[in-house]
């Protein structure tokens, strides 16, 4: 297939976004603005400077560069602009279902209120729904180089705005924070009525994903790369219909994978499990749906009726109602057919 050829195919799937931080969508031109907004000055002298930045060897180096980014957003504003900017970008690209995740600690563990960033970004979320036709659910994360008891915290600054959170999320350093550590706060997490998802084998081993599975009762795994080095591990998967979100150009960027040839995608989809592809932190690995979809289309040679079966996957896994979930996947399954 010729690359324009499926970059415009690409372009024309219906998709739905369910593994993005909207504090990862923060394009250096953006954080640029609102810094000088703010009066903060950025620790890079030029947006060429910081761009040159984000070149990463592990999921902590990036961290470190993330949470410094988010460091500029003051306002209710700042978290606005910064929503409605990723929501503009895949409106573009023909997303038409986001699930977003937001990190409240980033922001109240520097004193910015928890009301301020959740305001913001519900806000944006609202306007692209009515002006966008873009569906949306959010998704709450602990950060797991916290305290469980910092998460507590944070659930409890949640309640207020419940009606706005869908879900609850665990993410940041995930080697040595094994999901485990969590169980108490997810489950008082479910009591409240949240989904539970939780990051789980990018770069912490298949036993993170037991422990998600088994300890924090998650309804998807975020990521999950690892599941294929546990053979009882892909027919739990398999049984129980659970859904992988992965990131390919995020794993590339942060080595988790050499090469986006080595990604485990297409082999999941042979095994029959429910992978779909999103974007993670778009700003800074490169890309945000239709190059992830295009990067691992083109290193993996996938074929149409593939592309097909990531798009379907996404919006079956995703936390739409049954009869939003049978109309999306009725428009990519016409949307292919018309391409024959």
């Amino acid at each position: 297939m010729e690359s324009t050829d499926l970059m415009n195919i690409i372009q024309g799937i219906p998709k739905a976004e369910l593994h993005l931080h909207i504090e990862g969508s923060f394009e250096p031109e953006l954080m640029f603005q609102i810094a000088e907004r703010n009066n903060i000055t950025l620790d890079y002298e030029s947006i060429d400077a910081l761009k040159k930045a984000y070149k990463f060897n592990n999921l902590q180096e990036f961290l470190d560069i993330y949470y410094t980014g988010a460091q500029v957003l003051l306002k209710e504003e700042d978290f606005y602009d910064l929503t409605w900017a990723y929501l503009t970008k895949v409106h573009s690209q023909n997303v038409v279902h986001v699930e977003v995740f937001f990190d409240p600690q980033t922001h109240t563990e520097r004193g910015v209120d928890f009301k301020v960033a959740i305001t913001g970004i519900y806000k944006a979320l609202e306007k692209a729904k009515e002006e966008l036709h873009i569906s949306y659910r959010l998704i709450m994360s602990y950060l797991r180089h916290m305290t469980e008891e910092e998460a507590f915290k944070t659930l409890e600054e949640s309640l207020p705005f419940k009606d706005w959170i869908h879900g609850v999320g665990l993410d940041s350093s995930e080697v040595g924070n094994p999901p485990s550590k969590f169980k108490e706060v997810f489950k008082a997490s479910a009591a409240q009525g949240y989904k539970l998802v939780a990051h789980a084998g990018e770069e912490g081993p298949a036993d993170y994903i037991w422990e998600a599975l088994d300890i924090l009762n998650v309804v998807r795994i975020d990521h999950g790369n690892r599941c294929l080095s546990d053979d009882a591990l892909v027919d739990r998967l398999l049984k129980e219909n659970m859904a992988l979100t992965l990131c390919p150009l995020s794993n590339l960027e942060l080595k988790v994978i050499d090469k986006l040839e080595d990604h485990p995608v297409a082999k999941m989809l042979d095994k029959g499990i429910l992978a779909t592809i999103h974007s993670d932190d778009p700003a800074y690995f490169g890309g945000y749906m239709n190059e992830n979809y295009y990067e691992t289309a083109k290193a993996l040679n996938l074929t149409k009726d593939q592309l097909q079966q990531l798009a379907i996957n996404a919006f079956e896994a995703s936390w739409l109602s049954d009869s939003h979930k049978k109309k999306h996947i009725t428009d990519v399954k016409n949307y292919f057919l018309s391409l024959n």
